[in-house]
This record gives C-alpha cells, structure tokens and sequence, in this order.
C-alpha cells in the first residue's frame, strides 16, 4: 500500500470553452468534476497503473462530502481523509480549445485548528505502519505550521517509510531540512529554494541542503535526478500540446510506483515522462492516456552515468 498525503484537498472542475477572452461571457462545452489535490490526482495514477493507495488530508463541508462520494466510486482507492469544520477548497481550471492553454483559479482553503491538526497526525501515524511509502503533495491550508511537511518527513524516517516530498515555497524549505528521501520542484520551485538558475547546480545545493534525491520536472524538457546513485536525464520523444495540470503529479506517481516496485532510476525516469506527457494529452487531471503512455514509455530517452555524488 502507497500512503499520499494532501494537507489541502479539493474538488477540482474543469471548464472547457471554444476560446478564452476577458471581459466576455462565454459558453461552457464541457465541465468535468473530480477530487483533486495534488496528492489526490497522484492517487488515482497509482490505482490506474494498480498500486493500493490510500489518501489522506482533510475533508470538510459541502464540497468535501462531495470529494468523499467521488472517492468512494474510485476503484483502489481508499479515503482516509480526515474531518474539519471548514469547507474544502475548490479548483477551477478553464481549457481554451482553441489554443489548449489553461487558466488555473485556485481557492486557499479551510483554515485547519489546532485540534483538527493534532488528529490528523494521530491518522497520519498509524497508516504509516502498513505502506511501502508516502507522498506528502501540494500547499498548506491556512492554519498549519509551516514546518508542517517538516515534521510529516521526520514522522516517516522515524517509521522506516520512504518518503516523497513535492510542495513549494517555505514549506519546501523547511520540508528538505528534513531529508525527505525523493523531493520533485519544478525549474521555478527549485530555483527559488537554492537560489541557482541552473537546474544542475540547483539540483546539487538541494542535495546539500537535505533531500537524498532531488528530481526536477524541466517541463517539456522532462526530468532532470540526481540521485546518490547517479544523474540522468529523462526526455520525452516530442513536445505535445493539452491540458497540463496533473502532468506532475503523474510524475509522482511514476516514481513511486518505480521505488516500490525496486525499478533502476532510468525506468522509473521513464516511466515518470511518460506517464507525464500522456496526462498532458488527457483532458482530466489525475488521469492519463493509456494508450499514448504504453508508446511513449518505449520511446523517452533517459541519459547519465551512475556515479553522481
């Protein structure tokens, strides 16, 4: 059993409309709802690719008995999520067909108590005796410390259980401070964790700072691991055009899916990309293309050498 962790859960909608322009009204052709959170989205991956998974978080309100329901009907998922009094955010992505960009509306979230807090560690502790590894996904909610992630990552390596830390900011600061066994920023929350541009360099002063791997999403550049094993690199085999929201977290799950299951790291690398660039080509977050990930796992090109320091 995976273990994710999403602090901040929501349900996610998606409008898609023939083209998006301010200040206009404009006709909705299709909305998709589906609970989400990053570490919810890299849940349903894991089911698909048919890894057990639990999630876990907080639910509250209206829209959380939504996410409950949802959850309930999703095959290999168990729904841990734990209550509060607040209501659970929600996320509004608007797809422009005729472009395929995508416009992100992101609500903050309940604000978590103290109380609500303490009970989610007691949860958070006892699941750890039963999975192969945890994912701690996405940003705070209003009311959490901020070295939140911090003590989430100690909690697991007191346990023994792999940990995987994908978040931002000050969180992601405090959260490598940790040692979190695998951190996955993308090019921009890398460079403003070690200050360097760079994605080498950036990826080297993460280690230092703490994380035992460090693997950076490049966008369609791909993957960028530096691990104590080795670097690679991991290319998809061509820029494709879609929806991109989920695409790392089908990442995450990727690699988690590679570390449970004993992959090398370039299969998991390639594993990651494709799993990646096949959500991109899916109109839903959480979900990939099944058909697109079976050929283009044959077809990212993952380069390096195994003796990276």
């Amino acid at each position: 059993m995976i273990l994710t962790v999403t602090l901040n859960t929501a349900l996610d909608i998606t409008y898609r409309v023939p083209s998006l322009r301010p200040h206009v009204s404009h006709r909705v052709t299709e909305v998709t709802e589906r609970p989400g959170g990053k570490g919810v989205n890299v849940a349903r991956v894991l089911a698909a690719l048919g890894h057990p998974v639990t999630v876990t978080g907080f639910a509250g309100g209206t829209t959380g008995r939504e996410v409950h329901e949802r959850l309930a009907a999703t095959p290999g998922v168990v729904d841990a999520l734990v209550p509060v009094s607040g209501a659970t955010r929600r996320t509004v992505a608007v797809v422009d067909e005729r472009t395929g960009d995508t416009t992100q509306l992101n609500e903050p979230g309940p604000v978590i108590t103290p109380a609500e807090w303490s009970a989610f560690q007691d949860v958070y502790e006892d699941l750890l005796g039963s999975v192969s590894a945890v994912a701690l996904c996405g940003s705070l909610p209003p009311g959490l410390p901020v070295g939140a992630y911090a003590g989430l990552v100690r909690t697991a390596r007191a346990a023994n259980v792999p940990v995987l830390l994908d978040t931002s900011g000050e969180a992601l600061r405090r959260g490598v401070a940790a040692r979190p066994d695998i951190i996955k920023p993308n090019a921009d929350e890398l460079a403003e964790l070690t200050g360097a541009h760079e994605p080498l360099r950036a990826t080297q002063d993460a280690r230092r700072r703490g994380a035992r791997t460090v693997v950076a999403s490049l966008g369609v550049d791909g993957l960028l691991a530096h691990t104590a094993e080795g670097l690679w690199r991991a290319v998809p085999p061509a820029r494709v055009h879609g929806n991109p929201t989920g695409a790392g977290d089908s990442a995450v799950a990727g690699l988690l899916s590679g570390l449970v299951e004993h992959l090398p790291w370039p299969d998991r690398l390639a594993r990651a990309v494709a799993l990646s660039t096949a959500t991109v080509l899916s109109p839903t977050a959480g979900e990939f293309d099944r058909t697109a990930y079976a050929e283009l796992l044959e077809r990212v090109a993952v380069t390096g050498e195994a003796s990276a320091a």
